[in-house]
């Protein structure tokens, strides 16, 4: 794999790290403060009445924006009864989805090569860790079938985000879908999409500042999902495609407290929020309905982008509450 190949592949895995990496349930007892998704709104944890996954309602009494939770991570090409969505993308103005366009920016590029190069090591990482660890790593990247020259790194949370990469690739998972097949039928039925995609070249410098005590409690906690295989992703997003969410968010919360120790990690998710909520607002002010696409976590926890639409006053509801 080329350097530019895996510098790319490095750096999308961690800007999608915040809202997609989670995979095992169950929440904790108590809240990590450092989680930014840590509480969810129960009033929001619908199941839905029409067939297919939940929906929510975001209206201002003249234009309304239906809002389709998603999971963040799900099998490669799965199926969902797409019967509500087709019909609300009909006469729908807009289409609006998370962030999944990720980039290097030219102005930036040199700094992340140079960050990348950082991370590189000649040593196979497994060598750098302790003899518990190094058999626990051993034995996750053998099930992957991956080689100990695959993780030259010296860093855990780089070894971490690879180890993960691999573990999707095996088990045939994707953050990808199912916004990629809604982003396709969507241009299709030639409705306007809007998406951001962010510059995330400094992330890869965070790897570097991030603790290695951090580092090695993420890669602790990716050997134990590669342990676990993907039995709860193909339970939990066979609930959302039923409109079971609240057994969908049982694959939502872990990993995401180990990211948000990554420096920066807290403002990028804060940032990306805000856009989504921007997003909509400026929906609402055109006559008509819109369709905005929003993983389940960010959208439905305390301070997420339906509690943040609340407080500037907009009617939310679960679709079908009207």
């Amino acid at each position: 794999m080329s350097v530019r190949h895996r510098l790319g592949l490095l750096a999308l895995v961690l800007a999608l790290a915040a809202p997609a990496m989670a995979q095992v349930p169950p929440q904790p007892a108590r809240p990590d403060p450092r989680d930014p998704d840590a509480v969810i709104l129960e009033e929001l944890v619908v199941v839905a009445r029409d067939k297919g996954p939940a929906w929510w309602r975001v209206s201002n009494g003249a234009s309304t924006v239906y809002v389709l939770g998603v999971p963040s991570i799900a099998p490669k090409h799965m199926q969902w009864d797409r019967t509500v969505f087709e019909r609300r993308l009909q006469g729908a103005n807009a289409v609006l989805l998370p962030y999944q366009d990720v980039r290097v920016r030219f102005t930036t590029s040199i700094g992340a090569a140079w960050n990348y190069m950082r991370l590189k090591s000649s040593t196979p990482f497994e060598e750098t860790l302790d003899t518990d660890r190094r058999m626990r790593f051993q034995e996750a990247r053998t099930r992957l079938g991956q080689p100990a020259k695959r993780y030259g790194t010296k860093n855990p949370l780089a070894a971490g985000l690879l180890l993960l990469t691999d573990y999707r690739d095996r088990s045939g998972l994707t953050n990808t879908d199912p916004i990629k097949l809604i982003k396709g039928l969507s241009q299709q039925a030639k409705v306007p999409i809007r998406q951001r995609s962010y510059d995330i070249a400094p992330q890869l410098g965070a790897i570097l500042k991030t603790s290695p005590e951090a580092g090695h409690a993420c890669l602790d906690e990716v050997i134990a999902l590669v342990r676990a295989g993907p039995g709860a992703t193909l339970t939990a997003t066979q609930a959302w495609a039923e409109g079971n969410v609240p057994a969908a968010l049982e694959n939502e919360r872990t990993y995401e407290r180990c990211i948000a120790l990554v420096p920066g990690a807290q403002a990028f998710d804060a940032r990306a929020k805000a856009d989504e909520v921007a997003e909509i607002e400026q929906a609402l002010k055109v006559p008509g309905h819109a369709i905005a696409v929003v993983q389940l976590s960010p959208l439905l926890s305390q301070g997420g982008v339906l509690d943040r639409l609340r407080g500037e006053g907009f009617t939310v509801k679960a679709a079908g509450e009207e």
